[in-house]
């Protein structure tokens, strides 16, 4: 009777022995093989989901077999209270393991969005709320309310006053927070530029540097002709000589148009820099940071004019005649009527 009794006690602890090896050889392999997935899946955790319920899901999609195993290892673990809500990216040969600390991290996926150099605000607006992974501003927020919407008690009007740049978001990112950062990425970039504008520039402040820099990102997209864009404008404010750059009338045109006319040449207003000196009212852009540094550091040349060659590049002149000249070559057909000239 003994030895059965021994022998009953011998056999019990086997079998224990071998449901705990088996118990955690099966919460091994749950945890660290890959999961069953032939392309990438995403995964959308919720605000407010805990172990229980990320397990559940995992269950139904077939990526563990045993709920149990990922609550047990969460909270060993010392992650359950760190998981992060948002959108991850489940790849092939990524484990149980693997995802939970992912989301522990908080490696959400990274949506994108670009503000190009020259883009306006109302661009900028219309592109968020075109974004499918953001959550879109209300129709009421406009240009002519943002700056109250954003919260920028210094700044009347929002044009000009946001970086153009690719910025990176989770799904479901408030589109309001998305501007927030590029504003105060403007912010850092115009402090700079105007901590290195030279000692004799003429603008007086932060905000008429950035409506140079606005004018400047119009002009020319060019890299090897902004500081001189820029040198021709700073000439032209040093000596009292109006602006006279398309690109601030052609802010206030309607979107789409390309070319002015004679009347709205003449037409007086505030932004019309062929009839008024000095800067328009505002920034006509947002400006990248190669324009705000042209701006605040423009290239120490004599020219006075410039004018489109047509093919993306300018002639710039030191004389309105040599400019004439450049205008009857490269705008006009070699017709130099318009002035006066006799065609030879």
């Amino acid at each position: 009777m003994k030895r059965i009794s021994l022998g009953l006690l011998g056999l019990v602890v086997v079998l224990a022995l071998a449901a705990a090896w088996w118990l955690s050889e099966h919460y091994r392999v749950q945890l660290d093989r890959p999961l069953a997935l032939e392309s990438v899946e995403r995964f959308q955790l919720e605000s407010g989901q805990g172990l229980r319920q990320i397990s559940t899901t995992f269950v139904e999609r077939g990526w563990i077999d045993s709920a149990w195993v990922l609550e047990v290892y969460g909270r060993r673990q010392g992650v359950a209270p760190r998981l992060q809500a948002g959108e991850y990216a489940v790849t092939p040969g990524m484990s149980a393991r693997d995802l939970v600390h992912a989301m522990a991290r908080g490696d959400v996926v990274q949506h994108r969005v670009t503000f190009p150099e020259g883009w306006t605000v109302r661009q900028a607006l219309s592109a968020l709320r075109q974004h499918p992974e953001l959550i879109a501003p209300p129709e009421s927020v406009g240009v002519h309310n943002l700056p109250e919407i954003l919260g920028l008690d210094d700044v009347e009007h929002p044009e000009g006053w946001f970086l153009p740049d690719t910025y990176f978001f989770g799904s479901g990112t408030d589109a309001l927070t998305v501007l927030r950062r590029a504003h105060q990425s403007m912010r850092i970039q115009l402090e700079q530029a105007w901590k290195d504008r030279l000692e004799d520039h003429p603008v007086e402040s932060p905000y008429e540097l950035l409506i140079l820099a606005s004018i400047i990102e119009r002009e020319t997209g060019r890299g090897d002709e902004r500081e001189r864009v820029a040198g021709v404008f700073v000439n032209r404010l040093q000596r009292g000589m109006r602006l006279q750059t398309d690109p601030t009338l052609l802010y206030v045109q309607d979107p789409g148009v390309q070319r002015l006319t004679r009347d709205e040449l003449d037409r007086d207003h505030p932004y019309n820099t062929y009839t008024r000196a000095g800067l328009p009212p505002t920034p006509i852009a947002l400006p990248g940071r190669a324009a705000l540094q042209a701006a605040a550091r423009p290239e120490d040349t004599n020219d006075l004019f410039f004018v489109s060659r047509g093919d993306g590049s300018h002639h710039f002149s030191e004389t309105y005649r040599e400019h004439r000249e450049a205008v009857i070559r490269y705008q006009l057909g070699g017709d130099g009527s318009r002035y006066g000239i006799r065609n030879r």
